[in-house]
């Protein structure tokens, strides 16, 4: 649960960070003015908007809203992702290229993972209901058929014999 946890509180800073290390990786690798650009007009951009985009789509979902901790597969996407994200930033000539396009699928993969995840959980049809404390119930059913019609009322009185 804490790698959950911990990649939920990662997921902004990490909007930040990513694009960052690949203008840092520009500098130290000692890249062209060609890759400059690409840094600076597509490649940061681009996984800012993206990973702001899969952030809020991964907190949009109620059980991450309640438990704080994204689930394993969002843990397993933003690894992969930020894993070639860190990879294509080193700027190697010879692995540059395949980092650069599996890093495209697998945040394109996220992106589509992250939209069903939440459609499964926004669905009407489940079944079991939570609180905001995070307990489950499951609600009542509602009454599908007409009550009855009120039935004739006979009152007994009690006497005593007195009377």
């Amino acid at each position: 649960m804490w790698l959950r946890r911990l990649f939920f509180r990662w997921q902004f800073p990490a909007a930040v960070v990513l694009p960052l290390w690949l203008l840092v990786g520009w500098g130290v690798f000692q890249e062209g003015g060609w890759a400059f650009l690409w840094v600076l007009f597509i490649a940061i951009p681009s996984v800012f908007l993206g990973e702001i985009a899969l952030t809020l789509l991964v907190r949009a979902r109620g059980t991450v809203r309640v438990e704080r901790a994204v689930s394993w597969w969002d843990v397993a996407g933003f690894t992969a992702w930020h894993v070639l994200i860190i990879a294509t930033g080193f700027y190697n000539p010879v692995w540059f290229a395949p980092t650069l396009l599996a890093a495209t699928a697998v945040g394109l993969g996220l992106f589509g993972l992250s939209l069903t995840q939440l459609w499964r959980e926004t669905r009407v049809s489940s079944v079991l209901l939570r609180t905001p404390n995070g307990i489950g119930y499951i609600p009542p059913t509602r009454e599908t058929r007409r009550p009855a019609a009120p039935a004739d009322v006979i009152v007994l009185e009690e006497r005593d014999g007195r009377a």
